[in-house]
């Protein structure tokens, strides 16, 4: 009777509604369509968010759906269970799950230790702390670091993709958002540093508007939606299509030369070299990926045309670390990622819902989730509000279990200089001493070396394989599944 009642209440209210509708403004969608991907197509719940609202959000927009009217209609005539059912399956419930029992849950407990994001770690626990230990007051000074990062959602009424009538990425596009969100974050750190934080009280910095503009939703930009598809037409990249992670850093690796090899005079877009680590020479497969130190070399100097010995580098990891869920054995190993100061967090997220995972505690990852649509931004360089870039932000931390995130994922490092690659290559040779004979990746002077280094590790991390079939996991001796990749 308590749970009839209190059905009955949230039924009440939504029918009593009367907000326009969040038009999504593609004209055409995916035939298939997966729960937990179209977050945007869902209500936004104003009766929970009034009940449940988070103590980090400063501004979150909701709607309704134009048809609560026309749907009160059809509660009174099929009764409760109709009402329960339509309450369960909408927005509100699915918001008010989250925030209750999963992922949007944002208390941030002292008892479970310090915050890492991005390398940085911030205090929160009484306990004594080391490493690269932010001085700042914790719980504030992660918060703020938090709504700093730039978020990259779907968004609605851009200029038609290609030859398509789709103007409006939602459904389908998470993945490709998430990995602009992990290289928007290498090109922030790479101009503004790391310890560069947003101020919503003055003017806006120069740099961070250019660095806004590359991520922009039209063929102009030159990382925008439209130019990445085009480029990974080749790995599967489709309109209205799902893609995997490794596929969307080869895609990167792509764009990124394609631009280069256009720009012969001017600073590339993306002032960096990319270096896809994933298997060997012969055919991407068997064991751990390997960071080859030649190969880095090699990148380093086909992007400065064999002008600089060192350039700075993005590292892109991608990796299947189990079959359904990701191996047990894997998930320290993935914390320890975000305590390198060359760290960019994952791609990854749920099963058919990629997210941008920025930051651990515990058994917790804290993610940017760019499933929310937004109506386009064009932002030029006489932009000068901080508003104008709020869209690009969020304040909402939102967290999921580590151990839940889908076993198809990428990591990605950025390295400034030689040095800091090579500080990277000593932390991550360190952390394949502790991962017990299956390590995320290996770290290697050659190739030479690197085949009689992945023939002397466990096989149970297969990598990433570039055909239809996925590396068996020998823990659990148990077969693959087609295509898995390609669930994210």
């Amino acid at each position: 009777m308590v749970l009839k009642g209190f059905c009955e209440r949230i039924v009440a209210a939504k029918c009593s509604s009367k907000s326009s509708t969040d038009t999504v403004d593609n004209t055409q969608e995916p035939a298939c369509l997966k729960a937990g991907s179209s977050d945007s197509k869902f209500p936004k719940a104003s009766l929970w968010s009034s009940i449940f609202t988070s103590p980090f959000s400063v501004v979150e927009t909701y709607s309704e759906s134009s048809a609560s009217e026309k749907k009160a209609v059809h509660f009174r005539s099929n009764g409760w269970v109709a009402a329960v059912r339509k309450v369960v399956t909408s927005g509100s419930m699915r918001r008010f799950h989250e925030r209750v029992l999963g992922s949007n849950r944002t208390e941030i407990s002292s008892s479970d230790g310090d915050i890492w994001l991005l390398g940085v770690c911030h205090k929160i626990s009484q306990h004594e702390s080391t490493g690269g230990v932010d001085t700042s007051d914790g719980l504030a000074g992660f918060e703020q670091d938090f709504s700093s990062k730039i978020l990259v959602t779907y968004r609605k009424g851009f200029d038609a993709i290609g030859d398509s009538k789709y103007t409006s990425d939602v459904h389908w596009g998470c993945m490709i958002r998430s990995s602009q969100m992990l290289v928007a974050q290498a090109v922030l750190f790479h101009k503004l540093g790391r310890s560069w934080r947003r101020t919503i009280d003055k003017p806006l910095d120069k740099e961070y508007i250019d660095i806004l503009q590359l991520f922009g939703d039209s063929e102009a930009s030159a990382f925008s939606i439209h130019n990445l598809l085009q480029a990974g037409k080749g790995y599967g990249l489709a309109v209205g299509s799902w893609v995997g992670p490794y596929a969307m850093c080869r895609t990167w690796e792509i764009l990124a030369r394609t631009q280069r090899e256009t720009n012969d005079l001017g600073e590339p877009p993306l002032p960096m070299a990319i270096y896809v680590v994933s298997g060997d020479e012969d055919g991407e497969r068997g064991g751990a990926p390997v960071v080859c130190i030649e190969d880095a070399f090699k990148r380093c100097s086909e992007f400065s045309r064999g002008q600089a010995a060192w350039t700075p580098l993005l590292l892109l990891v991608p990796l299947v670390l189990g079959l359904d869920k990701v191996n047990p054995r894997y998930v320290p190993l993935l914390h320890s990622t975000f305590k390198f100061p060359q760290s960019l967090g994952i791609l990854g997220g749920r099963s058919g819902s990629s997210t941008y995972i920025i930051g651990v505690q515990s058994e917790k990852a804290f993610y940017l989730d760019p499933h929310d649509n937004q109506p386009v931004v064009n932002i030029s360089r006489d932009t000068q509000e901080p508003s104008s870039t709020s869209s690009y932000h969020c304040n909402v931390v939102r967290h999921m279990p580590l151990d839940a995130i889908d076993p198809s994922l990428a990591i990605g490092f950025y390295c400034r200089n030689k040095d800091d690659f090579d500080d990277f290559c000593s932390r991550a040779s360190k952390l394949v001493e502790e991962s017990n004979g299956a390590p995320l990746f290996t770290v290697a002077e050659s190739r030479s070396f690197s085949k009689q280094v992945t023939g002397n590790v466990s096989g149970e991390n297969t990598g990433f394989q570039e055909d239809e079939s996925l590396g068996k996991d020998v823990a659990n001796d148990t077969g693959t599944h087609e295509d898995d990749w390609q669930l994210l």
